[in-house]
């Protein structure tokens, strides 16, 4: 009971905090916290919610403009000796290519595949199927 009380605080305590986040953010901070709380208590769920939230906000898709506009460009592609997954950093050597008007986002296209990345980690954001 106690730790389910902790978890209701913390997730108490973060909702103002988030309010303007990207749903995704918002779920995985709330997931993560409970989660964490749970398995370890109350410093659990202070690290829980803190994981969550960056993986959250690392996996939230592309505004749907950014998808259509990567669909419809026509880009070389690069191979790499790795499959692409999701959330892991695309290698230096690979071109992205800037998204007018979304500057958070880049994209290449990597074995055969679009992918959307983040403009800043490289990370990948979404596989464009």
């Amino acid at each position: 009971m106690c730790k389910f009380t902790i978890a209701a605080i913390v997730l108490g305590s973060l909702i103002p905090g988030v309010a303007a986040a990207q749903q995704s953010t918002v779920t995985g901070a709330a997931g993560g916290a409970v989660t964490g709380a749970i398995v370890g208590g109350p410093v659990g769920a202070a690290v829980g919610g803190v994981a969550g939230a960056v993986a959250g906000t690392v996996l939230a898709p592309p505004p749907p403009e950014v998808q259509s506009y990567v669909v419809q460009e026509e880009q070389p592609s690069v191979v790499i000796k790795r499959k692409v997954i999701v959330g892991e950093a695309l290698p230096e050597d690979v071109v992205l290519y800037k998204v007018p008007k979304y500057e958070a986002y880049q994209y290449g296209v990597v074995n055969g595949q679009r992918v959307i990345v983040d403009s800043r980690s490289r990370r990948v954001v979404q596989i464009v199927r």
